[in-house]
Formats: C-alpha cells, structure tokens, sequence
C-alpha cells in the first residue's frame, strides 16, 4: 500500500482541552484538510505537531449544533 500524503492547515487555534501525560495536547482548532473547506476539529496533537491522533471535525451548521445543545444542558446533567 503506498503511503498516503495528508495536508494539514491549522487556520485558527481555539486552545487546549486537555494534556495528558505524554506531552499531547486535546485541542479545538479550525483545520483545513488537503486544501479543502476549513472545519472545526478535536484531536489530539504532539507537542511539536508533527503527529495527530484521529479526532473529529464539524461544519460551521454542526459546530452550531454542538454549542447549542452543550448550552441547553443544565447543572444537574454535568456528569
């Protein structure tokens, strides 16, 4: 199987989620895969951001989504 060559563009960084004890960063990011549409994305990244884990990306209509629901969400479903 020939290797495969993806393209990634961070275009905004929103911060870190979370760091767990290698040093990767959880982040929420504006990433534009190969060149294409730039989505809102979750992964995992290596310090030096060479390496990622598999995440998850949104389109704008998703992310508006996602907010809206987390928003919705009251004190006592915090679990």
């Amino acid at each position: 199987m020939a290797n495969t060559v993806i393209r990634v563009e961070i275009k905004k960084h929103f911060g870190v989620i979370s760091t767990n004890d290698l040093g990767w960063t959880k982040e929420l990011n504006i990433v534009a895969w190969n060149g294409g549409k730039p989505k809102y994305d979750i992964r995992e990244w290596s310090p030096d951001h060479a390496r990622m884990s598999r995440g998850i990306t949104f389109s704008d209509d998703e992310m508006d989504a996602v907010a809206k629901l987390y928003a919705s969400r009251t004190k006592g479903d915090k679990e």
